[in-house]
């Protein structure tokens, strides 16, 4: 949620709220927010698999990525990332790694990060070239304050508000296309529709 007022702790419980509801099918899970980003952590049995498939269409959610966690350690996300994406890296002709990181204790910088990252996929991928404007897969490597994650392309979500932050509303659908637009942006807008 990109949001600059004092009221973000709001929209984003709102948010937990709508995804504890839409996700309980598919197991059990715990979830919480740190630094404008909602963790999902799947425990045993959950269908990961089916909630990826769910959450881009949950209104409030910008991106979604699958990621593998890791230690804050150098080492461990470069073997992190030749290990969980080998197929990926393999199959790709140009690459780029893109680093983000929260947790400024963390010794190196985002620049360390993608240099060191990315020469170490060089040296295990060597038929690989680096593109940074337009690579035919992108790396995502973030540092945060608990942990270190790492992805490739996140998956676009419905973005807006989370459904119901700004009252109900009743949608009257008639044959045409105007009313069902009308309803889905207004869904987008944080409106639970009757």
């Amino acid at each position: 949620l990109v949001l600059k007022g004092l009221n973000r702790a709001k929209f984003e419980e709102w948010l937990m709220k709508t995804l504890r509801y839409r996700l309980r099918p598919f197991g059990h899970f715990s979830i919480y927010s740190l630094q404008s980003t909602i963790y999902i952590e799947p425990e045993d049995g959950f269908d990961t698999d089916s909630a990826m498939e769910a959450l881009p269409f949950v209104f409030g959610i910008v991106s979604v990525c699958r990621s593998y966690v890791c230690e804050k350690n150098l080492e461990e996300i470069k073997s992190l990332v030749t290990d969980a994406f080998h197929s990926e890296l393999s199959a790709a002709r140009t690459f780029k790694v893109q680093a983000k990181r929260s947790d400024k204790k963390f010794r190196y910088d985002s620049m360390d990060i993608m240099r060191e990252v990315g020469g170490h996929v060089l040296s295990v991928f060597p038929h690989l070239t680096v593109d940074v404007h337009s690579p035919e897969l992108t790396v995502h490597v973030e540092v945060r304050d608990r942990k270190a994650y790492v992805h490739i392309e996140p998956v676009e979500g419905a973005g807006g508000l989370p459904c119901g932050i700004n009252g109900k509303a009743t949608v009257l659908i008639s044959g045409g296309i105007d009313s069902p637009v009308a309803a889905y942006l207004m869904a987008r807008r944080g409106l639970e529709l009757h």
